[in-house]
C-alpha cells in the first residue's frame, strides 16, 4: 500500500485540526486556573438582597470585621426578589454568598436555584419586622386601616356595582374625616420583599373587607390579583429601594405617606411617625405580640456550597446569631430588629450554626 507522506495536504489538515484542539484545551486549562486564581482571590464574603435586612447585615458585618480574623463583608441593597435572582445564579466566585429578604424565599427561586446547581441552602429568620405606613411629624396624627389603604391604592375599585378605575383622589374622598389632601404614598418596587409584604398583608387584607368586589370578581384567583394591583396614575409612586430616600421625601412633603420597614421608623423618629393601623400603633411590643397585623418576619439566606470556600461564613453566622447581636439588647435591636423569643433564636442559631439545609 502507498505510505502516505507527511507534508501531503490531508496530513497538514490533521495536524492544523490537532493544532486546534490543544489550543482550545489549552484556553480551557487557562480559563480554569483564572476561575482557580478568582476563587483564592475573593476572600470577602459578599451578601445581597433586601433593603429592609441591609441596615442589620451592615451592623453584622462592621462588628465581624472589627474582630480582626476575616475582612468586612460587603453588604449591597438590591431588593429581596433581586437579591434572590443574584443568589440562584449559580455557584462559585462569581455569586454572593448570603442573600437577605424581607419576606421568605419563594419555591420558584429555590427551584431556580437548584436548576443553577445552587442545592443546598440554610435559612435563619433573624427576627420581626412591622411595616409603617410613615409621614411627617409636622402633619397632625392620622389613624388608618387596611380598608381604606385599599380604597386609596388599589387600581381599580367597586363604584356603582362595576370595578372601575380608582376615582380617589383625595384621602377626603374616601371618608370626609380624613384629611382633604391629594393621595400620595411613596413605596417600595415590585422587585422587594416589603412590596411584597404589604400587597399581602394591607392590600389583599383590605380588599377582603370591601364586600363588593367578592361580589363582583368572583373568581378567586382572579380577584387576588385584582385586590393586589396597585394604581399607576401617582396615587403610588415607586421610590426605589433606598429607603432612605423615602425618609428624606416624607420630611420635604408633610402630606405623603411613605411605606417602609419599622427599623427606619425608628432610627428616624425626631423626623416621622406612623399612622395607626386599625387602631393599632406601630411599637415593637405590638408587631412582637401579635397586635399590630401588618408585620413579617425577616430572613437571611446562606449558600452552603460556599462555606469553607469563601473564608469566614460560618464564623459570621456565628456572629448574626449570638446573643450579643440578635438577642433582647443586642445591637440589632438598637438598629430596630425586632427579636424572637429567647427559645426560638436558640433553635435558629443552631438550625443556622449547623448548615441545616432548607427544606421547603
Amino acid at each position: 500500500m502507498p505510505r502516505r507522506c507527511i507534508g501531503s495536504s490531508e496530513g497538514f489538515h490533521v495536524n492544523t485540526r490537532k493544532l486546534a484542539l490543544t489550543a482550545a484545551a489549552a484556553v480551557a486549562l487557562t480559563a480554569a486556573f483564572a476561575g482557580s486564581a478568582s476563587a483564592q482571590s475573593r476572600d470577602q464574603i459578599r451578601a445581597v438582597g433586601s433593603s429592609t435586612v441591609f441596615p442589620f447585615t451592615t451592623a453584622v458585618a462592621e462588628a465581624f470585621g472589627k474582630g480582626g480574623k476575616f475582612k468586612t463583608p460587603v453588604v449591597e441593597s438590591t431588593g429581596t426578589g433581586g437579591g434572590l435572582k443574584l443568589f440562584c445564579a449559580g455557584v462559585g466566585p462569581g455569586h454572593p454568598d448570603i442573600a437577605n429578604a424581607s419576606r421568605r424565599i419563594k419555591k420558584s427561586e429555590v427551584e431556580q436555584c437548584a436548576a443553577n446547581g445552587v442545592t443546598q441552602i440554610t435559612e435563619l429568620k433573624i427576627g420581626f419586622d412591622g411595616i409603617a405606613l410613615a409621614y411627617s411629624k409636622k402633619a397632625p396624627e392620622v389613624a388608618l386601616g387596611t380598608e381604606v389603604l385599599w380604597k386609596a391604592l388599589a387600581k381599580e375599585v367597586p363604584v356603582n356595582g362595576k370595578m372601575v378605575a380608582n376615582p380617589y383622589k383625595k384621602w377626603s374622598d374616601i371618608d370626609p374625616k380624613l384629611p382633604a389632601n391629594e393621595i400620595e404614598v411613596l413605596g417600595p418596587p415590585p422587585t422587594s420583599g416589603t412590596r411584597d409584604s404589604f400587597n399581602e398583608l394591607v392590600m389583599l387584607e383590605g380588599c377582603k373587607k370591601v364586600a363588593e368586589v367578592k361580589a363582583l370578581v368572583a373568581d378567586e384567583k382572579a380577584r387576588e390579583k385584582a385586590c393586589m394591583a396597585v394604581r399607576e396614575d401617582g396615587g403610588y409612586i415607586e421610590a426605589g429601594e433606598n429607603d432612605n430616600l423615602i425618609v428624606q421625601k416624607l420630611t420635604a412633603n408633610p402630606s405623603a405617606f411613605g411605606v417602609f420597614g419599622y427599623s427606619y421608623l425608628d432610627q428616624n423618629r425626631d423626623k416621622l411617625q406612623a399612622a395607626k393601623m386599625d387602631g393599632v400603633t406601630l411599637t415593637a411590643e405590638n408587631v412582637a405580640s401579635g397586635k399590630y397585623e401588618v408585620a413579617r418576619a425577616l430572613y437571611v439566606y446562606v449558600k452552603n456550597a460556599h462555606v469553607g470556600v469563601i473564608p469566614g461564613i460560618r464564623e459570621f453566622i456565628a456572629e448574626y446569631t449570638s446573643e450579643r447581636a440578635m438577642g433582647d439588647e443586642g445591637y440589632l435591636a438598637d438598629k430596630g430588629l425586632i427579636p424572637e423569643p429567647k427559645d426560638v433564636r436558640e433553635s435558629a442559631r443552631v438550625s443556622a450554626v449547623n448548615l441545616t439545609p432548607l427544606q421547603l
